[in-house]
């Protein structure tokens, strides 16, 4: 064990003690009680826990499997269909139900709710991907909490097991978040099966995506590990990717989200290795080619340069290249020296309209606003002198 184990337990129970962006996932066997239909005492738990730790000033996002089961018991199926189309109907179907349960127990709770369907293509499209993005931190700045299911009616691909554990990594990733909460129907992660070798110990803390968890999960072709706990270490490796370290933890647990954010230790914690920030300003650094620039004034510079500011478009002179929104362009001053460089709020072309000009302009230029900044410090990175 020693060999995947990087931190203390309670220096990773302080990671979600310390965390403000938080992704919560919960799979179908908590939601429908073993599929017998949505389990509303267990909805009503986690919505009090979520307003609370929302009234703490906190930002929470509950990414919830759940509506094919649902949708099985509406329609009066006792057997899980395998027909792409059915699969899809009972979705719709339970969809309804499942919405409409997280939107009572929250509201109950003071808390408002949204509901937000993505697919895997969603978060593969740029544009998509951005404009999900925006949506997801507009309804945490409001306090509102998002509740997010894969987009089951439309999806082409047959629905698998466990893509919802897949589904919160990206959705960790896609906000940022802090950690990321993986509530399941067992305690956490042991080094063998349980049921099978008495010999198995628990992992409280191990370093996400060290190749020893995926054995001990049992590997993608075994009984335990299909559609199980493989699919939730592979989500953590994920979410480590842009600094998300994740607990996987018994949803029955008594104010186990409450209990995990006070910094209790707390089912099996698999820390990221990289800090949020710093996972992706060395992927904004790392970039070699770059699709294009913009040049700013001298006081522009100085702000970027010394003072750590965004980069306003009013500072910009001129706009280089061809680059869509959300590409890793370059910050140049009046000499073309390279200062920085970061992600585009704007396209070039959006870009070159906004030159010199100030957030109040924006929508009669362009007809919308996205952001005040063409880019934000967060995704800001001083060159190398």
């Amino acid at each position: 064990m020693s060999q995947v184990i990087d931190s203390t337990a309670s220096e990773a129970a302080d990671l979600v003690r310390q965390a403000r962006r938080i992704v919560v996932k919960v799979g179908s066997s908590l939601v429908t009680n073993e599929g017998r239909g949505l389990d509303e005492e267990a909805i009503r738990q986690w919505s009090q826990q979520l307003a609370a730790l929302v009234q703490q000033g906190r930002e929470l996002i509950m990414v919830s499997s759940g509506a094919i089961a649902e949708g099985m018991k509406r329609l009066g199926w006792s057997k899980r269909p395998h027909e792409v189309n059915e699969l899809q109907a009972a979705a719709a179907v339970g969809q309804m139900g499942l919405v409409q349960m997280y939107e009572t127990q929250l509201r109950a709770c003071g808390v408002g709710s949204a509901q937000v369907l993505l697919t895997h293509a969603d978060l593969a499209d740029r544009e998509r991907y951005l404009n999900a993005r925006s949506t997801l931190r507009t309804l945490l700045q409001l306090g509102v909490v998002p509740v997010i299911n894969e987009n089951d009616t439309v999806v082409n691909d047959e629905i698998k097991f466990g893509d919802n554990d897949t589904l919160g990594a990206l959705v960790a990733n896609l906000v940022e978040a802090d950690v990321l909460i993986i509530l399941t129907d067992q305690k956490g992660l042991y080094t063998a099966d349980p049921r099978r070798d008495p010999s198995a110990r628990f992992v409280h803390v191990a370093r996400a995506g060290d190749v020893a968890l995926e054995a001990m999960a049992g590997g993608a072709g075994s009984g335990i590990g299909k559609g199980g706990m493989i699919t939730k270490i592979l989500a953590a490796k994920r979410a480590a990717a842009s600094g998300a370290s994740t607990v996987i933890a018994w949803g029955r647990e008594p104010d186990v989200l409450l209990r995990l954010c006070a910094g209790e230790a707390i089912g099996t914690a698999l820390v990221a290795q990289t800090a949020k920030h710093q996972a992706r300003k060395r992927w904004i650094s790392d970039h070699l080619q770059l699709r294009g620039a913009v040049v700013v004034d001298d006081g522009a510079a100085a702000k970027i340069a010394s003072e750590g500011k965004s980069l306003l478009p009013i500072g910009m002179t001129s706009v280089e290249g061809d680059f869509s929104r959300g590409e890793v362009i370059a910050v140049r001053d009046a000499r073309g020296q390279e200062v920085a460089r970061g992600l585009a709020n704007y396209a070039s072309s959006e870009a070159r309209l906004l030159c010199r000009k100030s957030s109040a302009d924006f929508e009669r230029l362009l007809g919308y606003t996205a952001e005040p900044e063409m880019i934000h410090r967060d995704n800001l990175v001083l060159s190398r002198g």
